[in-house]
């Protein structure tokens, strides 16, 4: 039950930290830290195999959602 603790307590700091950051960059790393906590939470509390591959799913679609955010933010692709 500590692991969980820990993790949600991660993911609680990260959140709040998230909404009172006043600068978007830091507001995107604490993004990634609350992405970890979920994923982290879910392979902990659900006692399946099957939540680990939800986990890697919920990881790898929130890695992908936040590096587009990213790159939107940071101007997108430059085109010639």
């Amino acid at each position: 039950m500590i692991p969980v603790l820990v993790c949600a307590g991660i993911g609680l700091y990260a959140a709040c930290r998230v909404v009172l950051e006043p600068e978007t960059p830091r507001k995107l790393l604490y993004l990634s830290v609350l992405n970890f906590a979920v994923a982290g939470s879910i392979v902990l509390l659900v006692p399946d195999i099957m939540a680990l591959f939800a986990a890697a799913a919920y990881f790898v679609g929130s890695t992908l959602e936040s590096n587009a955010i990213a790159s939107t933010w940071a101007g997108g692709v430059k085109r010639t």
